[in-house]
């Protein structure tokens, strides 16, 4: 689902050297923090490093600016009904253990739910209940939620509408005349490579280097001086976290209030969530923004409890959170978008992926981050690591997901 990543400690380095006398926002826009400005882009050029991503990937709220989302005061409480994973699963073309697998995938938190209740839950590598983790492009099949709330309550008009038409700025680049609906769909028709190679020169690098290490501009600054059109809107599908960063400005402009605040009113806390989550942002305050495509943080329950009112058609806790018709059309493919293309055994809708051998749908970020939802099996899973790489036993994780899925209590 993601281009190839080459993440060395050569390239590392060579990114922290660069930052180490980038020209960064003025003093008053630093972060509200006792480290020195050096230290923190330094931190943040390495927070990749495969030595120490299994913490850093639980520590991101002190290496970047943030923004919460509070959690009520009530959570919603989970039954548990434990079970035996037993049996063996497949990576790389040997089968091992479920304890060889985690550990092959460098697990840092499982948790299987069956039927809305607790059937299998593991912290390891220092991560526990309370603690957020970074879940990486996972934030844009939950940036794609919030759009269904802006739908719901009237703040966008229709998903037909122009990005453009919320976000001005837009008007005269790439993202003239593309719709909401293109970018839920990656199919901008922008011009973007969706390659990591940190410390190298690809463009998603240059926007992550000047816009999340640096703090020079955001996101949706590029987009709106620097992106160029490829192909017309819709006609080709084009993994872009540039389109969902779009995507999360349009939002912002239709409801008038920081996504954090939106996301507090209308998802964490009328689900019941348990925990405070975060957004890091592309700057600090007042400057910069959530950093939409790939910036949310929350705990392992938390992100269960988000995939069971996707389960459950928008209900959370006895309570209608989303609706039942937005759950719909954002997961089950519309004809002709089954797959990204035509021989590929995946598709995508509103920032899920589909599968079109059966209704289980994903969202999915690097680094091995998952959120899989099987309605036929009324199972959620969800999968929180630090691999070496931003890419890697993808598809051993899914058949893992799809087997465990299978198992009963």
């Amino acid at each position: 689902m993601h281009s190839a990543y080459k993440n060395n400690v050569i390239a590392l380095a060579a990114l922290a050297a660069l930052y180490s006398t980038v020209a960064l926002a003025s003093p008053s826009q630093a972060p509200d923090s006792e480290w020195t400005t050096k230290t923190l882009v330094n931190s943040r050029a390495n927070m990749f490093h495969p030595a120490l991503n299994h913490l850093t990937f639980q520590s991101l709220d002190k290496m970047f600016s943030t923004r919460a989302v509070e959690a009520p005061p009530a959570p919603w409480g989970l039954e548990e009904r434990p079970m035996e994973i037993d049996g063996t699963f497949t990576l790389e073309g040997e089968q091992v253990s479920l304890e060889a697998f985690l550990e092959g995938t460098r697990t840092n938190g499982l948790l299987v739910l069956k039927d809305g209740k607790i059937a299998y839950e593991r912290y390891r590598n220092g991560l526990d209940e309370a603690t957020p983790h970074a879940v990486f492009s996972v934030s844009k099949s939950i940036l794609a939620t919030l759009i269904g709330f802006a739908v719901e309550d009237g703040s966008i008009a229709s998903l037909d509408d122009k990005v453009a038409d919320y976000v001005p700025a837009l008007a005269g680049s790439g993202y003239e005349d593309v719709s909401i609906v293109d970018v839920l769909r990656m199919r901008s028709g922008v011009a973007w490579e969706e390659i990591y190679e940190f410390g190298g020169s690809t463009q998603l690098t240059e926007v992550h280097d000047n816009a999340l290490v640096a703090y020079r501009y955001r996101w949706c600054d590029y987009a709106a001086s620097s992106s160029e059109r490829q192909y017309e809107p819709g006609e080709r599908f084009n993994y872009s976290t540039l389109d969902t960063s779009v995507l999360g400005c349009v939002l912002e402009g239709a409801v008038n209030t920081t996504v954090a605040n939106y996301m507090t009113e209308k998802l964490w806390q009328p689900a019941g969530m348990e925990f405070d989550a975060y957004w890091i942002m592309d700057g600090p305050e007042p400057v910069g923004n959530e950093f939409y495509g790939a910036g949310f943080n929350a705990t392992l329950r938390d992100l269960g409890r988000f995939g069971l009112m996707m389960l459950d058609m928008g209900e959370a806790n006895g309570v209608q959170v989303l609706s039942r018709d937005w759950v719909e059309s954002a997961t089950v493919s519309d004809p002709g978008y089954e797959r990204i293309s035509e021989d590929a055994p995946i598709g995508y809708q509103y920032q899920w992926w589909t599968f079109p051998d059966r209704d289980a749908y994903s969202a999915i970020g690097i680094y091995n981050q998952f959120v899989y939802i099987d309605p036929q099996s009324q199972t959620v899973i969800v999968k929180l690591s630090h691999t070496p790489d931003a890419e890697g036993w993808e598809d051993d994780t899914l058949a893992f997901l799809e087997k465990i899925s299978h198992l009963t209590p």
